[in-house]
């Protein structure tokens, strides 16, 4: 389970399968009101709180997305509590309610993973290329470059040979598509394999 801080009010969680699959967890269960899928919510928060002081009192947006071969990406936003001008919070039901949720489920088809080095990122579009494929868009982000693609048009061979392929290169990663968009920087909208080996031939 990896944390981190997007803004003051918001941190993405990301958990692999495995996590998942300690704690007798199918990934269909994240669409369920399950006791074990409120125990999980609970140690994340727990863990959020030790980790990145963030307090998770109060009204909660969480989005949930399922990413294939990856696992699950958790975004929690946490909402204001009013406060009355003698710093009574106004709704105490609120306030009592710690983990009040209203929770978001999407499934994304898309697979993204990271590269630290170029080097990496070239020769994995290189291999991708030769089975056939020229997909993909990149992105710059934190220092990594990070390749996105959408497989579903996939036959299940192929997607097996390209997930196989960019977990020799790079390494899984929860970076949303939106978190890219605001926060990183595009550097090949379409066909980033096809892009790449084109202008760098070896």
């Amino acid at each position: 389970m990896k944390i981190e801080r997007l803004s003051v009010d918001k941190i993405r969680i990301f958990l692999t399968f495995d996590d998942l699959k300690e704690r007798g967890i199918q990934k269909e269960d994240m669409w369920r009101e399950i006791p074990k899928v409120h125990e999980l919510f609970s140690e994340m928060m727990e863990q959020a709180y030790t980790e990145l002081g963030f307090d998770a009192t109060g009204p909660l947006a969480v989005e949930v997305f399922a990413l294939p071969a990856q696992g699950m990406v958790v975004i929690v936003t946490r909402g204001k509590v009013h406060v009355g001008s003698d710093g009574e919070v106004l709704d105490e039901e609120e306030a009592d309610d710690v983990y009040e949720m209203e929770v978001t489920l999407e499934q994304s088809d898309l697979v993204s993973f990271a590269f630290q080095d170029f080097e990496h990122l070239l020769q994995a579009a290189k291999v991708i290329s030769g089975i056939g494929l020229d997909i993909g868009s990149l992105y710059s982000y934190k220092n990594k470059w990070i390749l996105h693609m959408d497989p579903s048009e996939l036959e299940e061979a192929k997607f097996h040979a390209l997930i196989a392929i960019l977990s020799e290169f790079g390494e899984a990663t929860s970076v949303t598509p939106a978190v890219l968009m605001e926060y990183g920087k595009s550097i090949i909208d379409e066909s980033a394999i096809r892009v790449l080996c084109q202008h760098f031939k070896s």
